[in-house]
């Protein structure tokens, strides 16, 4: 049997941090084997005793949130997924709409600051037509997808450091967006990952071999 060894594996999240995680000697990633059902039992047992008042899930797609209700005893209250223009996630909004979650987005502008990005990777927010639309309202690029998030019901954590930008970014609740304008921007979806993992295995950034995995 093969013994796991401590290893830094950097997944680039900041220049300063790194992300250490469990490999086997043979270089693939040591898995826990919880099932994401058994972590969901402990998360509600922090509910009954009163230690948190509300628990969710993160990167669940629509077949991974039907398991969790249909065991939970306490109802995730949201959905943490990467959304954006290029990443619509509409099927997966409209299922959790209906099971009476929340969606939050994460990377809602795109993390066009991601240090893993290539060359030839878009750039959300320079988008000719984003910038159009942005222009026909006298605002931001950053701002027309904020408030496209907002008419569309979802809850954004966009991140910034820069106070002009945090200021822009509350600056999203004088002006609506047309609907030939969601139509528009409904239209840019890729279907198109930005956030991805850097873990490889066999080549791939996904280990598609455990039962976890999904797109």
């Amino acid at each position: 049997m093969l013994l796991p060894d401590w290893l830094s594996l950097c997944l680039k999240v900041d220049q300063s941090i790194k992300v250490c995680l469990w490999r086997w000697q043979n270089g693939t990633i040591c898995y826990s084997d919880v099932h994401y059902k058994d972590t969901w039992r402990a998360m509600e047992a922090l509910v009954d005793q009163g230690l948190v008042k509300a628990i969710g899930l993160s990167n669940f797609n629509a077949k991974q949130v039907d398991d969790i209700i249909s065991v939970a005893r306490h109802k995730p209250a949201v959905n943490q997924v990467e959304c954006h223009p290029y990443l619509s996630q509409t099927d997966l909004l409209q299922h959790c709409r209906s099971a009476g979650l929340s969606v939050t987005a994460y990377s809602p502008l795109g993390s066009r600051d991601r240090p893993w990005a290539s060359p030839d990777q878009p750039n959300l927010l320079e988008d000719p037509r984003l910038e159009d639309i942005a222009h026909r309202y006298q605002k931001t690029p950053a701002q027309v997808v904020l408030r496209w998030h907002i008419q569309r019901g979802v809850v954004c954590i966009p991140k910034s450091v820069t106070p002009s930008r945090i200021q822009q970014n509350l600056e999203v609740l004088d002006f609506c967006l047309s609907p030939d304008d969601m139509k528009l921007m409904e239209s840019m979806n890729r279907n198109e990952r930005l956030i991805v993992p850097t873990v490889e295995v066999s080549h791939s950034t996904h280990d598609t071999s455990r039962p976890e995995f999904h797109v």
